[in-house]
């Protein structure tokens, strides 16, 4: 409560005192009764009430997001060239007045929530795309009157302003933002596009009526019932085309894999049979080295000794012929001659 409204209720019940002092004059001097130091306090109570009255009247207080606007009958346009700002301020009791106007942020929304918004019911707006669709958008306007323009709004607006110049600029500039769009655009990729589009041409227009945009939220656009069915119809076949890719890549996948593997089978089948190969001329040339060795070691003598070895172990006694060598003669080793 600020001291103009306290003074005001004040002064209030010093009117209500002094009528009720006045009524009990009256009615004590119907009576013949005496009414003396009733006199005195009815003139002091009036006196006070005039006095409140006309302080309550002349004291203005703004709070801190409030200017005003001074009607004033000794101005020869109307009213005070200068707003009034914050605080206590003084003015000529019952010749100027006070208009109040609110420069803190509001918020003007429309919206096809029945609950949302001014408007009851469905106030989304209705805008066509350039190829014809229809589309209906949920938007909300952040905005404030300019404190430094306060003076001229009220001139061009008064109070009316919302209603006049916020709810018209707002849902024109949809429109003609909307319309620069093709609907599949606006459904990909230049959403932003719009929205950007249209804060610039809300903030323009608004800032043109002394009006100043903080902000601009486009909350939601829907399609026709038919579009939204079409789209519908195109998402399901676009995923049933990638699933049907899906499953022909993944029946590649699988046929490589099988391929890379019957590969690596025959490459190991071929790495197998090439070891083994090698194994066998390896063991080939070895056992040639062998012989080669075998039969470069072995000589007349040795060829005896092996020879006797051989005939019997568990021979003790040898008859010889008279006339032979003492030891047999050994096998012909050598080559038979060509006949």
């Amino acid at each position: 409560m600020n001291i103009s409204t306290l003074l005001q209720g004040i002064a209030s019940f010093a009117w209500i005192g002094f009528i009720g002092v006045l009524v009990l004059i009256f009615v004590r001097t119907s009576r013949n009764q005496p009414a003396k130091g009733l006199t005195s306090l009815v003139v002091i109570l009036l006196v006070a009430a005039l006095l409140l009255t006309t302080a309550g009247a002349g004291l203005v207080f703004l709070q801190a997001n409030e200017y005003g606007v001074v009607i004033s009958a000794f101005q020869p346009n109307g009213y005070r060239t200068q707003a009034l700002g914050p605080g206590l301020h003084w003015i000529i009791p019952f010749i100027e007045s006070v208009q109040k106007y609110s420069v803190a942020r509001q918020t003007y929304t429309m919206s096809s929530t029945t609950s949302e918004g001014a408007v009851q019911g469905d106030d989304s707006i209705q805008a066509r795309t350039k190829d014809g669709q229809q589309v209906f958008i949920d938007a909300s306007v952040i905005y404030k009157a300019d404190a430094d323009q306060i003076i001229q709004l009220h001139i061009n607006w008064q109070n009316r302003y919302e209603e006049n110049v916020v709810r018209p600029v707002s849902r024109a500039a949809i429109r003609n933002a909307v319309s620069q769009f093709g609907v599949e655009e606006l459904v990909s990729t230049k959403r932003a596009e719009l929205e950007l589009a249209i804060r610039d041409e809300i903030e323009s227009k608004l800032k043109e009526n002394n009006i100043t945009m903080t902000d601009f939220l486009m909350r939601n656009i829907r399609f026709s019932d038919e579009y939204a069915a079409a789209v519908e119809q195109k998402q399901v076949a676009e995923q049933q085309a990638q699933q049907a890719k899906f499953v022909v890549e993944q029946k590649k996948q699988e046929a490589e894999q099988a391929r890379q593997t019957a590969q690596g089978v025959a490459d190991a089948a071929v790495i197998s049979a090439k070891g083994a190969a090698e194994a066998r001329l390896i063991n080939a040339e070895a056992e040639a080295k062998a012989n080669q060795l075998l039969a470069e070691s072995l000589t007349p003598t040795l060829l005896q000794y092996q020879y006797i070895l051989k005939l019997a172990p568990g021979v003790q006694t040898i008859f010889i012929p008279s006339g032979n060598q003492f030891i047999l003669p050994l096998p012909d080793t050598g080559t038979v001659p060509a006949q």
